[in-house]
């Protein structure tokens, strides 16, 4: 498949079924009883394609009156990874049915927490891919 082909794939109208703004409400009214409660709104990104990897990155952005800077965001990677709001194995799940047979997805991981600006953060997840072989195709 070819970065243009995964970027028609990945558009933000799809990552947003797969990950809908609602969920960082259900998110935060979960981790603290109340969706006003969270500093930032969470949304999901396709940036690219490299060999064996699909690279995402979930934008943390900023709420207005908020601060983010006041709100842990470090220590996410370790809490997206199991919480099930978030959902990671579903999100792969997703992702891999618009793979449409042409990659499974072999594994994951969170990356570290990146501050791009006061306002956005970014948590990087990396999808692995492996290829089908023609035998299993055929079964």
């Amino acid at each position: 498949m070819t970065e243009e082909n995964l970027q028609s794939i990945f558009t933000t109208e799809t990552l947003k079924k797969i990950f809908p703004a609602d969920r960082s409400k259900q998110f935060f009214d979960a981790l603290y009883g109340d969706a006003e409660e969270g500093a930032y709104d969470i949304m999901l990104e396709f940036k690219e394609h490299r060999q064996d990897r699909l690279l995402f990155e979930f934008l943390l952005n900023e709420r207005p009156g908020k601060c983010m800077a006041c709100n842990l965001t470090y220590g996410l990677p370790e809490v997206f990874s199991r919480h099930p709001i978030i959902n990671i194995k579903g999100i792969i799940g997703e992702i891999e049915n618009l793979l449409r047979g042409h990659a499974r997805c072999s594994g994951w991981e969170v990356g570290a927490t990146r501050e791009v600006s006061r306002d956005l953060h970014v948590v990087p997840l990396v999808v692995f891919l492996s290829t089908i072989q023609p035998s299993e195709v055929l079964s």
